[in-house]
Formats: C-alpha cells, structure tokens, sequence
C-alpha cells in the first residue's frame, strides 16, 4: 500500500518541480525582458529668447564743435536751432514761445530717458518672459506598422537646428499619428508652466523620463547630430531558440508609444485628455506650434529598432499615467 503511494505522489512531484522550474525561470527573466527596448529620439533647440531689437540713436557734432548731441525727436528742429529764436519779440507771437518749451521738455525728456538706458532703447522680450512645457503621449496598437517608418525618415531628414525645422518636425510627426486613428488606444498629456529661467530644467527632467525607459536609443537626430545603432538579428540568439521561457517573458509585441515635448514661449495649454476627439485636437494644437514660438522639442518613440517589442507589461508599469480613448 505504501509502495503504491509513493508511486502516485512520485509523478505529481515531479510535475510540480517542472512547473515551478519554468515559472521561476519566466519571471526571473521578466524584469530584464520589460527593460529591453529601443527607442527613436529627435530633438533640439535652446532656451536662449531671440536677440531683442535696439535702437541706438545717431549723434550729430554741430558746425564749429561744441560736442555732439542727439537730434530732436520726431525729426523736427533740434534743441541747439532753437536758440537763436529765443527772446526774440512779439512777432512771432505767444503760440510760437509755447512750442519752443514744448520742443526744449520733449528734448530733456528723450536725453533722461537714454541716459538711464545707456544710450539705447530696447524693444523685445523680457529678461524671463513665460514659457509652456507641454508632454503629449500617443499609445497605438503595433499594427499600425507603417507609423514606425515615418517616424524613421522624419529623423533622417530633419533640420534641428533651426526654427523652421522644429516646427516641421512637430507637424510631420503629429500628422503621422493623425493618419493612424484606428489604432489609438492609449493617449495622455499636460501643460506645465515655467519662467524661462527655470524652464530647462523642466524640459530637461521630463526629456530624461522618458528617454530612461529605453534601453538603447537606436535612431536619433539631436541638433543636426544623425546616429543611428548597427541593425541588430530579429532572431533569437543561439541557444535561445529552445528556450521555452522567452516566449513566456516576453509575448507579442502589442503597442507603440510616440512622445512629443514642446517647450513655447509664452501662454500654451492642451486640454485634458479622454477622448479621441480631445486627441485629435491635442495633436492639431501641437502641431501648428510656430517656429519662432517653439524654444525646443522632443519627439521620442519605442520600440524603434525592427523586431523589438513592446508589450502590455511594459506598457503598465512604464507608462502608467496613460488612459484609454
């Protein structure tokens, strides 16, 4: 009777330690399969405000010396024309007194005015005008295929450097994801608000966010600096084809995410969204951002290398903040 039992519990004990086997060697694997990713990266700018405008005023050195002087304002008689009419008599009238004080005021008024600026009048921006930081994530479905290749050639072909080119890099890659609303599924975004100052840094951590998420940014055009990673085997390496345990990790490649950071100047806010129509204006918003509005950008997307994946465990645990649309 005994030797009956043990030949019973035997098989179930030897089934059970299989099992645990591959479970423990699926998830002792699981962590290193949602860390590996590649990712697309196109970025650039600066958080320097265009040049403001200056207006230095010419100076004059009147006939025979006497030191130079700024003409009159307006172009009209300057202060030194004015003398010789002073004290002149009646003929000319009380109304005429009146306006050589008006012109002597409006002089002495312009000079104080330059002195205190150095000379120069400035028009333009304020020393730390108001900047918008604005994030706007798009998770699609990975049959939208095509979208990778897009993304792809607009990094290879993309101006950086200028502010022309930034704006046209925001507009492609909004148009891409626009062409692709039958596999919107996840989508998430903000505004935050920043003095310039202080701006970059907030750029900067939300840049560093989400560019930590990828392994390897295996295409990239960051100020006019094209890299791109050696095309890695879609395959399995060796030894891993009969690994039971990859597949279990790993699973189909499931969604893509597209990321687009916008740093603006001045008043720049998405609204919340939770709906493919709020998408739909988010991307439409962002996308006709003007080049000389736009400080820098960030376009990130993943997975990006051909064979990579990104499934719904990696999409939950790094991407948590996203909805559904």
């Amino acid at each position: 009777m005994r030797k009956k039992l043990q030949q019973t519990i035997k098989p179930l004990l030897k089934t059970f330690f299989v099992l645990s086997l591959v479970l423990a060697l699926a998830l002792g694997h699981a962590d290193g399969a949602l860390a590996a990713r590649s990712g697309g990266r196109i970025g650039g700018g600066s958080f320097r405000v265009p040049s403001s405008r200056t207006y230095t005023p010419r100076t004059y050195a009147p006939p025979g010396g006497g030191g130079y002087y700024a003409p009159y304002p307006g172009g009209g008689f300057g202060f030194p024309f004015l003398l010789p009419f002073w004290g002149i008599g009646g003929g000319f009238g009380g109304l005429f007194t009146i306006l050589i004080f008006i012109a002597i005021a409006n002089f002495l008024i312009q000079s104080f005015r330059r002195a205190g600026s150095g000379g120069v009048e400035e028009v333009g921006y304020g020393s730390n005008p108001n900047v918008s930081v604005t994030r706007l994530q798009v998770g699609l479905l990975a049959q939208a295929r095509d979208l990778q290749p897009e993304l792809n050639k607009i990094a290879e072909l993309a101006d950086t450097n200028s502010p022309e080119g930034r704006a046209a890099v925001l507009q492609e890659t909004s148009l891409a994801l626009l062409r692709h609303p039958e596999y919107w599924v996840y989508a998430g975004g903000g505004t935050q608000q920043a003095k310039l100052n202080s701006a970059e840094g907030q750029f900067n951590r939300l840049a560093l966010a989400e560019r930590s998420k990828f392994t390897e940014e295996t295409l990239s055009n960051v100020n006019n600096q094209l890299k791109a990673a050696l095309a890695q085997e879609a395959l399995p390496a060796s030894g891993e084809l009969d690994n039971p345990t990859r597949l279990i990790s790993e699973g189909p490649g499931e969604y893509i995410i597209v990321t687009l950071l916008a740093a603006t100047l001045g008043k720049f806010e998405i609204s919340a969204i939770n709906t493919t129509d709020d998408l739909r204006q988010a991307l439409r918003q962002i996308g006709s951002i003007p080049g000389e509005q736009l400080l820098a950008i960030e376009v990130l997307w993943t997975p990006q290398a051909e064979g990579d994946t990104l499934t719904s465990d990696d999409l939950l645990a790094e991407y948590p903040d996203l909805k559904l649309v």
